[in-house]
């Protein structure tokens, strides 16, 4: 099991990888070696807490699909080993961010001085749109 948090922890036989070859510069090494790692795994069949699960949906992250799948490609280096470690890493980067709680909100009101700068402004606007109008002759 890998450890997200104290409490919860990942199964790595429901981590699927798929290599392909990287994109970009890297001469003939990159076009005859598939060191390129992506990997996917599955919220919806992972034995993690539901609300856990609604969390990393609600992230709004683009490599979580709205199946619940996340998908991960990682091509940074050349050994396909490294990439799967890249892979994993940033996979438990995103299950962290999603298992910490936000931080709860504090009401404020706006200062005395931030009232008056908005309605000086305000003026201002207003002052600048009548000056638009017709001229009139005297």
């Amino acid at each position: 099991m890998i450890p997200i948090t104290d409490t919860l922890s990942l199964d790595p036989a429901d981590l699927s990888y798929g290599m392909i070859r990287a994109q970009g510069s890297g001469g003939q090494n990159v076009n005859k070696v598939s060191s390129a790692v992506h990997l996917r795994y599955d919220l919806a069949h992972a034995a993690l807490p539901q609300w856990f699960k609604d969390a990393v949906m609600s992230l709004g992250d683009h490599r979580v699909t709205q199946a619940g799948v996340i998908i991960i490609k990682a091509q940074s280096f050349r050994s396909q080993e490294k990439n799967r470690g890249d892979a994993l890493d940033r996979l438990l980067a995103l299950l962290r961010t999603a298992a910490t709680p936000a931080a709860p909100r504090h009401a404020t009101r706006p200062t005395r001085a931030s009232q008056r700068r908005r309605v000086q402004r305000k003026v201002a606007h207003g002052q600048t749109k009548r000056l638009r109008g017709r001229v009139q002759d005297d």
